[in-house]
């Protein structure tokens, strides 16, 4: 009987050894299969980065004068996020800090149309919203949505994906 526990407690205790080598194996594995650009931070950010053309397709009806356009690239929509501030106000907090608060350390990027209509940037990789404005006889105004990643990419503001025309009096 006492040898019959000995086997018993022999081969019980070789199968959970078994059981825990071989998870240990399956997980090594699968830990050896992941990407390694992920785990070295140089590589990564250098994928990442990515350059944004702009370029202005203006209406045909307008006049060909010098262009002197801001474009402005957030990692947050700041209407939204400027109408939350202003909804729901916050006592001892300015609006600089909640937008830093909500942009979670990405800074906006700003560009200048060039007299072609046409801008370059480098980019972080992910969401973006895209202000830009052409004043005039009539203000168009753009507020785009971009969803940035590759290496090169290209915007094109027309009159088609216009968010707002105001005729100036």
């Amino acid at each position: 009987m006492k040898t019959r526990n000995i086997s018993y407690g022999l081969i019980t205790f070789f199968l959970r050894a078994g059981l825990v080598a071989a998870l240990f194996a399956a997980g090594w594995l699968i830990y050896s299969r992941l990407p390694h650009a992920l785990t070295t931070g140089t590589s990564s950010t250098a994928n990442a980065q990515t350059t944004l053309q702009i370029v202005l397709r203006r209406p045909a009806d307008t006049t060909t004068e010098p262009l002197d356009i801001s474009v402005e690239l957030y990692p947050v929509d700041i209407v939204a996020v400027r109408h939350e501030y202003f909804t729901e106000r916050r006592a001892g907090k300015r609006f600089d800090e909640f937008l830093n608060e909500r942009m979670k350390g990405r800074t906006p990027v700003t560009a200048r149309l060039d007299k072609q209509g046409q801008a370059s940037v480098v980019i972080s990789s992910g969401n973006w919203w895209l202000h830009a404005l052409l004043s005039g006889d009539e203000d168009l105004e753009w507020r785009l949505p971009v969803n940035i990643s590759g290496r090169n990419q290209t915007v094109e503001l027309t009159p088609q994906n216009v968010y707002t025309r105001t005729k100036s009096f």
